[in-house]
This record gives structure tokens, C-alpha cells and sequence, in this order.
């Protein structure tokens, strides 16, 4: 216990590392004496830790709703604020639907919506080689089709056809201040040209090609980044994070109307 309170990081933080390091449960840790050799290896992981290193890039792995993925460095650690938006998507999803991920990362988004979903044709894209490898880690089994390349001309073969669109895209503008331990991940996976927006607007044109009448896009932004300006969407509603903070914008594309 002395270990573990005078460890100089947050107490959950020392259990997490030490059951890492003892290859158990969290709930074993206070009942099981370490090895010297994991002892060492616990030590070692406070002592990285110290330095603001990510505490999931340390044990290989981040828990997001009801799944666990597997994470390091060159993939963008999943949220808590980015399950709310899961949650969303999932109360508007039915048996049979297609599902689309945009900037899949580790996979995490779509690996919750297969967990607890209905039962839907689920495709997700991600453009950098390290990050695609943890998704088709962290999506094997699934049913997911993952596959590597970049979102703008991804899944031509589903145009006009897709039920929901969801994305957690980089949103940070260039340049922006962010806090130390944030800087472990890739860059490419947080920030997006000067007002935070370039990628938001390839998803917004992405969703809008593949989309069908009446289908549902909704994505992660920044707070007060929020919103959509396109013709090919309406009902545009911005939602509130875990905070209260507006995080999440929805949009229905427009129904075409026959002459």
C-alpha cells in the first residue's frame, strides 16, 4: 500500500500500473505480494509516467464504453467525451443499417457500435499506416470492413446508400496549446489547418456523397467549433459532451424532392 501511495501519481493510476506490471486484475493487486522482478517493472512505468507519458501507451490498452483496445504511440488515445457521441449514434441505429467511420483511429468508435449495436454492415477508413494497423487489431472478428487510404475517396462503392456517418476527426488548430501528455500523440490525429475545421469540412463532404436520403451524419468538434453550413444537410442540432460543453454535431442529409 505504502508503494502505491507514495508513488507521486494519482492513486488509480499506481493500482492500474502495478496490476500491469503483475499481469492481474486490479482488484488482486492489494491481495498479492509482487515479485522483485515486477516490482522493478512498476517503478520503471511511475517513473515514465512521471515524465507525462500516457498511462494507456504504458499498459497497451484503453477502455471505451464496453470494449477495451489495444493502444501506443502513433494512435490517438479514445475518450470518455467521444462515448457520448457513441451513445447517440447508437439510439439512432436499426437492424440492418450501414454504418460509415471516418478517421477510425484505433477503431474504438466502431468497435463499441458492433459491442452494443443492432447488428449493422459496418465499414471504417483511417488514413495513417499506424494507426490502420491497431484498428485491424482492435476490429478483428468484428465483421468491420477497415481499410487504409484517405476518407475523401473512401467507400465510392456505398455512395447514396449509407444510414450514419460518424467521425471523431482531428479539430485542434494549428499551433493551439495543449497539455503535456497530449503531445505524446500524433499530431496528424489532433490538429486540422488554422481554425481546427479542414478536417470537419472533408467529413461534411464525405457524409454528403455517401449518405442516402435522410441519413444521419454526426461528428466530434471542438467547443464552440461546432455546427454545419451545407446545402446537402438540414435539422443541424450541436450537443453537450459530459461537461455540458457543446462537443457533437448532428445533421440529416436533405431528402431529394422529385420534381
Amino acid at each position: 500500500m505504502d508503494e502505491l501511495r507514495g508513488a507521486g501519481i494519482p492513486f488509480h493510476e499506481a493500482v492500474t500500473l502495478l496490476a500491469w506490471a503483475m499481469d492481474c486484475d486490479a482488484g488482486e493487486v492489494l491481495l498479492r505480494e509482487p515479485a522483485p522482478e515486477q516490482l522493478a517493472r512498476y517503478r520503471s512505468a511511475v517513473g515514465v509516467r512521471k515524465t507525462g507519458f500516457p498511462l494507456q501507451y504504458l499498459t497497451g490498452e484503453a477502455f471505451f464504453r464496453t470494449v477495451r483496445v489495444e493502444v501506443g504511440p502513433g494512435v490517438f488515445i479514445p475518450r470518455p467525451e467521444t462515448e457520448v457521441l457513441v451513445g447517440w449514434a447508437l439510439r439512432h441505429l436499426a437492424p440492418g443499417d450501414t454504418v460509415v467511420e471516418l478517421c477510425a483511429g484505433s477503431g474504438a468508435i466502431s468497435l463499441a457500435l458492433a459491442a452494443e449495436g443492432p447488428g449493422c454492415r459496418q465499414y471504417a477508413v483511417e488514413v495513417d499506416e499506424v494507426a490502420y494497423e491497431y484498428a485491424v487489431r482492435n476490429l478483428a472478428g468484428t465483421g468491420v470492413d477497415v481499410r487504409l487510404g484517405d476518407m475523401a475517396g473512401a467507400f465510392l462503392e456505398l455512395d447514396g446508400s449509407v444510414d450514419l456517418v460518424i467521425a471523431n476527426p482531428p479539430y485542434i488548430p494549428a499551433g493551439a496549446e495543449v497539455p503535456p501528455e497530449v503531445r505524446h500523440e500524433p499530431e496528424r490525429a489532433l490538429f486540422a489547418g488554422p481554425d481546427g475545421r479542414d478536417a470537419i469540412a472533408v467529413v461534411a463532404t464525405v457524409a454528403a456523397r455517401l449518405l442516402k436520403p435522410g441519413g444521419i451524419l454526426v461528428f466530434e468538434h471542438a467547443e464552440g467549433n461546432g455546427g454545419l453550413e451545407a446545402p446537402e444537410f438540414c435539422d443541424v442540432q450541436t450537443l453537450a459532451d459530459l461537461a455540458g460543453r457543446p462537443r457533437f454535431t448532428t445533421a440529416r442529409s436533405v431528402v431529394a424532392i422529385n420534381p
